[in-house]
């Protein structure tokens, strides 16, 4: 493929992904369509299927690129840092999920439905970027913690990744969920993206 039009498949599939990441600012999951989207497009309806089967491969998409920035970050933590206490890198991991919304918010609510309507291929994109994640955390454990051990680090990694999926509903609470919580007279205490991960991350690292 010439790279002219490598270069113009790359911006329409990110104008798409984009778009649907506007989307769903203000929108639900299952109220966006491939409609909706196409109506904020440049690229005409009919042309998204050149580039995404379903809308979950969209979502699947933009899921993939929150954790690529994700990724960057956590490059970042590492170039900007010689060393960090404990204390420290929780504050920073914490921090790190801070602008990253979307991601939190899409592993929430949608992340089945995503996989099983994606096809294999873009699975497989997906999951070649989820394990970069995962690989990207456990060196900024080799680096900054290299006194811990190979199964400590492990166990730090495959209980940190599933307890992301619980941030945002935790923390993302609308009025209406509050006024259900008085009522039930439910005592809770509501805490920031940063705060719960970073009360975690500090049990995790055994402080």
């Amino acid at each position: 493929m010439p790279r002219g039009s490598e270069e113009r498949t790359a911006a329409r599939r990110e104008e798409i992904i984009l778009a649907c990441a506007e989307l769903y600012k203000r929108m639900s999951f299952k109220d966006i369509t491939m409609k909706e989207i196409g109506n904020t497009i440049t690229v005409t309806r009919t042309s998204i299927y050149n580039y995404f089967q379903t809308k979950e491969e969209i979502f699947l998409a933009l899921l993939q690129r929150e954790y690529e920035l994700w990724i960057q970050r956590l490059k970042e933590i590492q170039a900007e840092n010689e060393s960090l206490t404990r204390a420290e890198f929780a504050a920073a991991l914490a921090h790190s999920l801070e602008d990253r919304k979307n991601l939190l918010k899409i592993m929430s609510m949608n992340h089945y439905d995503m996989e099983e309507n994606s096809r294999l291929e873009r699975l497989i994109e997906f999951k070649t970027v989820y394990g970069q994640a995962l690989a990207e955390v456990r060196n900024c454990l080799d680096k900054f913690f290299p006194e811990m051990t190979d199964a400590d680090k492990q166990d730090f990694v495959f209980s940190f990744f599933p307890f992301l999926f619980g941030i945002y509903p935790y923390t993302m609470v609308t009025e209406k969920q509050k006024e259900a919580m008085r009522q039930a007279k439910v005592d809770y205490v509501y805490l920031t993206i940063y705060e719960i991960t970073y009360a975690e991350i500090k049990k995790l690292l055994g402080l």
